[in-house]
């Protein structure tokens, strides 16, 4: 007894029963669905991406460790089925665990964007020292001023800044980062100035 391909019904014929597939035209419709799917996943890393920009969390860079990690663990956890589907495997399991990967990076994404926009809370000026600074360039540029730590557990800070701030600040610079406590708990960074 094998399952269908396209609905995962049981079936020990060529035509699945409940959907009315041969195992030919299955593997046609899960390919195209798998293929959708993953680009409804891409579209939602790159909102991820523009959503951690507006309203960036203090602690971004783990973050962005761990939507990296589950970008790729979920990509090719799809090649995974792709290849199964191919070679006629069953695939049910895996099939439904991708599935549920699917809307991952547009939940993360709403709640950094309504940790910080619906955020009525007023900053927290936090004094810091500028002991570095860091930028990547690409398509999506990112960059960091690194700061003397306020929180007792942390020695760094790595402040997501624009550009203006990046150029304008040195190392040695003491400056006041401006830190929202965020409507979940999830501390964002809404600016830097000047002490």
């Amino acid at each position: 007894m094998t399952h269908c391909l396209n609905c995962g019904a049981e079936r020990d014929a060529d035509i699945c029963e409940s959907c009315g597939l041969s195992t030919a035209a299955a593997e046609f419709s899960i390919r195209r669905s798998l293929l959708n799917r993953t680009a409804v996943f891409l579209l939602g890393g790159i909102a991820f991406v523009a959503a951690s920009g507006r309203y960036p969390a203090l602690e971004l860079d783990p973050i962005l460790i761990f939507i990296g990690l589950l970008f790729f663990l979920t990509l090719g956890l799809g090649m995974i089925v792709e290849r199964r589907i191919l070679k006629h495997q069953e695939v049910e399991v895996l099939k439904r665990l991708y599935y549920g990967l699917i809307p991952v990076p547009w939940l993360l994404a709403l709640v950094l964007f309504g940790n910080g926009a619906f955020d009525s809370s007023k900053p927290q000026i936090e004094p810091a020292r500028v002991i570095g600074k860091f930028a990547m360039m690409g398509p999506v540029p990112s960059r960091r001023l690194i700061v003397s730590s306020w929180r007792e557990d942390h020695h760094l800070e790595r402040v997501p800044v624009d550009r203006g701030d990046f150029d304008r600040f040195t190392s040695g610079d003491v400056v006041d980062v401006q830190v929202h406590g965020g409507l979940i708990g999830i501390p964002w960074v809404s600016g830097v100035s000047r002490q």
